[in-house]
């Protein structure tokens, strides 16, 4: 598959821009710019003196989203950088405030195909699984690095995994006798524990749970969505695609919180605090990919949007 093959099938492509563009002269930031398909869409939406910030780590994706949207240059500017950068990256661009913050959550099929990145457990690629090949932290530094229980917790934290300490050990076991380099030896040595009809819902929760913990995905979630209210202005939306459990938690915790007019006092003898909510829910419940979408993009089966507007 081409790069730009696997770039083209963006998720909730309609449902995102109708959420999340609410004036076409707006300033919008799409922090997983990927290939550029929402972006394509977005931009199409706007006009002068209407911009997209698009923000990726992946050198690849940035140069993808640079070709595809070549006619747009006028309304676009592309940064390479983490999105948990995206405070320090407006004030370095002079803007204080913008309409609309898109988190597209995820590896893009492009990665997942790209045998140098080693996300994929079907494939036996160097362990990798850095979305910003420039850090340190690698997937061949934790599984060959990290103690028992250190794996332990990141297999059961970010996978939700029953038999993670199993694993655990059996890895530990293995790196013993000669290092682990590869995404084929690591989903090996997860067969040997589990195997049978649960093996591969178990392969993707033990690579989920590495990149996650390579990437510190869930922290920088938490952040981006905690200075989102500092730079969004009011009536601006904020739209989270996420993929598995963990991610919409965070999302739907966080949404709630701002939108409540109270603060829990924990102690059913005191009252609550009053509070003035400073996001508004749009989505009651997460928007998903119609049966139609699914057919066409597998991807979109597991995708939950969630929308709230800055008050």
């Amino acid at each position: 598959m081409s790069q730009t093959s696997s770039y083209h099938i963006p998720v909730l492509l309609n449902e995102v821009v109708a959420y999340l563009v609410t004036t076409p002269t707006g300033i919008y930031v799409d922090g997983t710019v990927g290939g550029g398909g929402h972006a394509e869409k977005i931009l199409e939406r706007l006009s002068p003196p209407g911009m997209l910030i698009g923000i990726d780590a992946d050198a690849d994706a940035i140069e993808e989203a640079t070709k595809r949207l070549k006619r747009f240059q006028s309304l676009l500017q592309l940064v390479q950088n983490n999105t948990a950068h995206i405070a320090d990256i407006l004030r370095s661009m002079h803007i204080s405030t913008i309409h609309g913050l898109l988190l597209d959550l995820g590896v893009s099929s492009f990665q997942l195909d790209d045998a140098r990145k080693g996300f994929s457990f079907r494939g036996n690629e160097r362990l990798d699984m850095r979305m910003d090949r420039r850090q340190a932290l690698d997937a061949y530094t934790v599984v060959n690095s990290y103690s028992n229980d250190e794996l332990a917790n990141v297999i059961w934290k970010y996978g939700e995994e029953r038999q993670s300490r199993r694993i655990a050990q059996a890895i530990v076991k293995k790196r013993e006798v000669t290092p682990i380099e590869t995404t084929g030896q690591l989903a090996a040595i997860v067969e040997s524990v589990v195997g049978g009809r649960f093996l591969l819902k178990t392969l993707a929760r033990v690579f989920q749970a590495i990149r996650i913990e390579v990437n510190n995905e869930l922290e920088r979630l938490q952040n981006i969505l905690n200075d989102s209210l500092n730079m969004i202005a009011t009536g601006g939306r904020i739209v989270v695609i996420s993929y598995h459990s963990l991610e919409d938690r965070i999302v739907k915790k966080f949404f709630s919180e701002h939108a409540a007019t109270s603060i829990p006092s924990g102690n059913r003898f005191q009252p609550d605090t009053p509070r003035n909510p400073e996001l508004k829910i749009i989505t009651k419940k997460p928007i998903e990919a119609s049966g139609e979408e699914q057919q066409i993009n597998p991807r979109s089966r597991s995708a939950k949007m969630r929308v709230a507007e800055k008050l």
